[in-house]
């Protein structure tokens, strides 16, 4: 009896979890098989898959569009992943080095410093975006990468999620680290960067995410063409026609193939990364 309990639990909790994944994935698929049908259609979501998925998107990643002809599925491909990749590295970076300073380092107000950093979590990004569009125009930045990237680096959650890992590491390695004559930088390079390694790279996939997925910051940075990355090709393009479409699906699979793939990993450094 209480077996087929067990199992009759079992079987509902896969049901739920089978029904919750088809709700998530039914909509893209829609969108999807709206881009496989022959050139000219109305583009609208659909379940029945037509025939021309493969000349449609053959025809979508070796075509340019645009004024200048610069916009192309590969250079906005090149630009999302830049931005993706170059958002959360320096974000990484920068928290690391920051919660490190925070907890090594006798630095007066450091509590007030780390108060301050949290409150940055109640601001929206947005509400930052015309300060920071003036300085990037200024230094002479705008439709460039480092406009894209660098006025986002800073990041007050990593620094939370670093300053806690790193209280949880024993006071033992850091007494060990002196006795043997090592300085703050040997023991952060020896030490601290290897323990963090699980924490900054689950840490570095979800930032990837968010940066691959920004829209109204490269919308306010970038005008010329070669510059546009994938949600910018969407606006560019229009969210009902079929470039648009195709641009939103192709969008979508980079980061929901990092997460499935690395989804263990993620957890495990964000949730178990002092362990």
């Amino acid at each position: 009896m209480i077996s087929w309990r067990r199992w009759h639990a079992q079987l509902v909790d896969h049901i739920v979890l089978i029904a919750g994944a088809l709700f998530m994935v039914l909509p893209v698929y829609a969108l999807f098989a709206a881009t496989t049908h022959a050139p000219g259609e109305r583009i609208r979501p659909r379940l029945d898959p037509g025939g021309s998925g493969l000349e449609n998107y053959l025809e979508f990643l070796t075509s340019s569009a645009g004024f200048s002809g610069d916009v192309t599925t590969v250079s906005m491909l090149l630009n999302s992943f830049f931005l993706g990749a170059g958002f959360a590295g320096l974000k990484v970076a920068l928290s690391l080095l920051a919660a490190y300073a925070l907890i090594y380092f006798r630095i007066r107000f450091s509590t007030a410093i780390f108060a301050v950093l949290l409150l940055t979590l109640m601001l929206p990004l947005e509400s930052r975006f015309l300060p920071t569009y003036a300085v990037v125009a200024d230094l002479g930045l705008v439709n460039s990468r480092a406009g894209l990237i660098l006025p986002l680096a800073a990041s007050g959650l990593g620094t939370l999620f670093f300053r806690q890992f790193l209280m949880t590491v024993p006071d033992a390695l850091v007494e060990s680290a002196r006795l043997d004559g090592a300085g703050p930088l040997k023991f952060f390079k020896d030490i601290l960067l290897p323990l963090s390694v699980p924490t900054a790279a689950a840490l570095f996939l979800v930032l990837f995410v968010n940066g691959w997925n920004q829209y109204l910051w490269p919308v306010m940075v970038t005008s010329e063409e070669g510059t546009y990355t994938l949600v910018r090709g969407m606006q560019f393009f229009g969210t009902t026609s079929a470039r648009g479409t195709m641009l939103a699906i192709v969008a979508i699979l980079p980061p929901a193939l990092l997460v499935i793939l690395f989804q263990r990993q993620v957890v495990k450094g964000l949730f178990d990364g002092s362990h």
